[in-house]
């Protein structure tokens, strides 16, 4: 189970940073009115700036959601080994 456990907490991490990523593209167009920096967009020019400070923000939040959902994960696993012992 605990196997289980690590895997979801994967599973869980890995589908908040898509959620988190689309939530920062969105408010990110709608703030600017433009297309966020990715380096896919050859035709749309990009600042220097404008990069950066898109990077900062997405670093930001990929980290929060890394830390939270390994801080959710820890918890599910002591519940979890606390269960067993009183089993």
């Amino acid at each position: 189970m605990n196997l289980f456990i690590k895997l979801l907490g994967t599973g869980v991490s890995l589908g908040a940073g898509f959620v988190g990523t689309k939530v920062v593209n969105a408010i990110w167009e709608k703030s600017t009115g433009r297309k966020p920096p990715t380096g896919k967009d050859e035709d749309t020019p990009t600042s220097l700036h404008s990069a950066l400070t898109f990077a900062l923000i997405s670093a930001s939040v990929s980290t929060i959601i890394q830390v939270l959902a390994n801080r959710g994960t820890q918890r599910a696993i002591t519940r979890f080994a606390k269960s067993q012992d009183i089993v």
